[in-house]
């Protein structure tokens, strides 16, 4: 379970990244919420922590007990339905010994292993219908548990996922463009039926927020309003920004933001940090994704590259969504952005995945030593 290693080996790049743009969200957050700052630094250090001492564990030894994972998975978020706690009109949290925690983060991070292991154990007949069959049915009851919580654009994130470590794991091309023949325009009937004033498919605030996406103009005091100040507060920003812990006029002290220190933290650095400063999230976040995919490029195994190419498309494709939503890109969505926004459960669940991410890269680094 545990192998000897030369420091030499170790990653100190990404640590360093991950380090950088979480003390960059620490800033921020203090800025946006003064109170919930030491709780960021008590996440940052427990999951750093748990990161290191990860990393020194074979990955190998964790996937022999990927059902025991998902099993876990499934019974967290099942308890989520009788107990648990309400936060926004929404039941995504539990209690549990006086600690409070998300399931829906924890999944994102046991399913990218569970499907790891799962598709090196049936790489021969990963293409075959059966196997296609149960992949995917095995994925449904988590995606469900968390869209019924309600939480859409968590279930969007982790069937992205699902689809990359998939694509990783060898799924055939003539099977994707298939699906893409399909889902294309069932993506594009879906998204004009839920657009319909009487439908039942999604819930009303979620196509309204769709509606404000389309027309802000006409929701600009209602549901666009916090996103069109959002992007106004972003380019108030200009190129240095209007400084961290600003007396001034911003998003986070006239209330034109709810919660800036999760889901719109990207707009406390954009209007406090400026360009500059959200620039560099930017980059570090992307430069944090290209690592895992070199290490995923790497790997000594097939569920080696899937676990790193899954830590890569959470953390980009999050990213991605989090920024595009700030900016008016994307209809309003609550996804935080990694390692940035506030939240214990998201940042301790990424720094767990980042430390097998840190173990598969001296996996490989001492296969090719061997």
């Amino acid at each position: 379970m545990l192998k000897r290693y030369r420091v030499r080996d170790y990653d100190f790049k990404l640590i360093f990244l991950l380090a950088a743009v979480t003390v960059i969200g620490i800033l921020s957050i203090g800025s946006a919420k003064t109170d919930v700052q030491n709780k960021q630094i008590l996440g940052f250090v427990m999951g750093f922590f748990i990161m290191i001492v990860l990393s020194f564990f074979d990955y190998s030894f964790f996937l022999r007990f990927y059902w025991i994972i998902y099993g876990l998975n499934i019974a967290f978020l099942l308890m989520v339905i009788p107990f648990g706690k309400v936060v926004n009109n929404a039941k995504r949290w539990l209690e549990i010994g006086g600690i409070r925690f998300q399931p829906s983060e924890l999944t994102k991070i046991m399913l990218i292993l569970f499907y790891s292991q799962y598709i090196m154990k049936h790489w021969e007949k990963l293409n075959s219908l059966k196997n296609i069959a149960v992949m995917i049915l095995l994925l449904l009851p988590p995606l469900y548990l968390i869209y019924d919580q309600p939480d859409m654009s968590t279930s969007i994130v982790i069937a992205m996922i699902f689809c990359v470590v998939w694509y990783v794991g060898g799924l055939s091309y003539k099977f994707i463009f298939g699906v893409l023949a399909v889902a294309v325009p069932a993506a594009i009937i879906f998204f004009v039926m839920v657009l319909q004033p009487d439908q039942t498919i999604i819930n009303e605030y979620q196509q309204e927020r769709i509606l404000a996406w389309l027309e802000p103009e006409k929701y600009a005091q209602t549901t666009a309003y916090q996103q069109t100040n959002a992007v106004m507060a972003i380019g108030s920003g200009q190129l240095w920004g209007k400084g961290l812990n600003n007396t001034m006029i911003s998003v986070k002290n006239g209330n034109f933001v709810s919660e800036p220190e999760t889901d719109f933290i990207f707009t406390v650095v954009g209007e406090e940090l400026g360009f500059v400063g959200a620039c560099t999230v930017v980059v570090l976040l992307f430069l944090i994704t290209l690592e895992c995919l070199n290490v995923a490029r790497k790997a000594k195994d097939l569920a080696g590259t899937c676990i790193a190419s899954g830590m890569a498309a959470l953390i980009g494709f999050q990213s991605f969504v989090n920024m595009a939503v700030a900016t008016g890109i994307f209809p309003n969505t609550g996804v935080p952005l990694p390692f940035v926004s506030y939240g214990l459960t998201s940042l301790v669940s990424l720094y767990i995945g980042m430390g097998i991410v840190l173990n598969v890269r001296l996996q490989c680094v001492r296969k090719y030593n061997n």
